[in-house]
């Protein structure tokens, strides 16, 4: 079971070019850092529709 205490936005992290990763300062004193690949990860992104056809939400 994961217990969530905050949710950030990846605008809030820092991304280090260096490492080609993002970090944020932890609570715990430490950084939550997570790769491009890790962030990409499982993530599915739909190709752009080519119908003009409305849909009712």
């Amino acid at each position: 079971m994961a217990v969530f205490h905050d949710e950030v936005e990846i605008e809030d992290f820092q991304y280090e070019k260096d490492s080609e990763r993002y970090s944020y300062p932890c609570l715990c004193g430490g950084n939550f850092c997570i790769t491009k690949d890790q962030l990409m990860c499982g993530e599915t992104v739909p190709a752009p529709s080519t119908s003009k056809k409305l849909v009712k939400c």
